[in-house]
């Protein structure tokens, strides 16, 4: 997946020092700001990376004097699909956001939901996510170069645990090893859990052979001696609870990958309403905890503002596409 380049130091600060004055100042004619509790609308379970992202920017958008007061909610289900339908609900209303990742434009081309990223109103892109695949420390399956010829010989001897939905870039990611060690990516052994701190479970249970899921998720067990990764989708070795995992480049595996995490509002947003979440959100990834946050999670950050997460989707939208037809998925 193609690596977009992040807003720029200078600019970021520009926005986050602009906040800071006129966030708590009385709002003059064209301006706007939460005049309730906002709520962030998680789209799947507890103990995901979505659920850890939205917790996070809670508890630094909670930082903000412009925001009375911020929850968050989990609607897991359908893939997203659950929290997205009741995102409909309350068009105009900024109030309101949802978590959003790359499985909203995938449970489309797919044909799952007829929910489109033009059904919402982006409001921006905060970090990076890598993939990890770990199995438990016992596993036959010492490296991400056995995973390729245990695919190779066949491919339904290993069965893979994510989340959240059929199609989104853990199965994209489990599609490209398949057509790496030659095998028929539809014929993969998969179960989707609603959240990736299920999926750990199953893998941690045994029940799962190999888990694919964000690194914060792993990371824990990784450190812990329960787990064990086989590769990192990333182009370099990863610092932090990473820096032992391998990545899948240097063993040979053409393998670089990511997804993205952001949050988006209702449809029918103001030009005032999208202007208040461009600077609050400008100003949380310029706060230091945001930085450790990064660290801790393994995240990297990049960030996008609304219009050009407006861009950057327009362009995925176009790459899942060809990505999914090519894997064989594509409605």
């Amino acid at each position: 997946m193609r690596v977009v380049k992040a807003v720029c130091g200078l600019m970021a600060w520009c926005l986050g020092s602009a906040i800071g004055t006129a966030a708590a100042q009385t709002p003059g004619a064209g301006e706007w700001k939460p005049g309730k509790n906002v709520d962030i609308v998680v789209q799947s379970a507890a103990g995901g990376s979505s659920d850890r992202s939205a917790r996070v920017a809670q508890r630094l958008l909670q930082a903000n004097p412009a925001i009375p007061s911020i929850t968050v909610t989990n609607r897991g289900g359908g893939g997203g699909t659950v929290a997205w339908t009741f995102m409909t609900q309350h068009p105009g209303d900024a109030h309101y956001l949802a978590t959003f990742s790359s499985t909203l434009l995938t449970n489309h081309i797919l044909g799952v939901s007829p929910l489109k990223y033009q059904d919402f109103t982006p409001l921006s892109i905060l970090l990076r996510d890598y993939i990890v695949f770990a199995v438990k420390p016992d596993s036959a399956i010492a490296s991400g170069r056995d995973l390729v010829e245990r695919l190779k010989k066949d491919v339904t001897s290993v069965s893979f645990a994510f989340a959240t939905a059929r199609g989104n870039h853990n199965h994209v990611m489990i599609g490209m090893l398949i057509r790496a060690a030659g095998a028929d990516p539809k014929k993969a052994k998969v179960v989707i859990y609603n959240s990736g701190g299920e999926a750990t479970t199953a893998m941690l249970g045994g029940h799962i052979d190999v888990l694919v899921a964000a690194p914060a998720n792993v990371i824990p067990h990784i450190q812990g001696g329960k787990a064990r990764a086989l590769g990192v989708t990333a182009p370099q070795r990863q610092a932090g609870g990473l820096a032992g995992a391998p990545t899948f480049k240097e063993q040979g595996i053409a393998a670089v990958f990511f997804s993205w995490r952001g949050f988006m509002g209702p449809k029918g947003l103001t030009p005032a309403q999208v202007a208040f979440w461009d600077q609050a959100f400008a100003r949380l990834v310029q706060a230091d905890e945001w930085k450790k946050d990064l660290e801790k999670n393994a995240w990297a950050e990049d960030f996008m503002a609304s219009a050009e997460t407006r861009k950057h989707l327009d362009g995925e939208n176009e790459l899942l596409a060809r990505m999914l037809a090519d894997l064989g998925v594509a409605k």
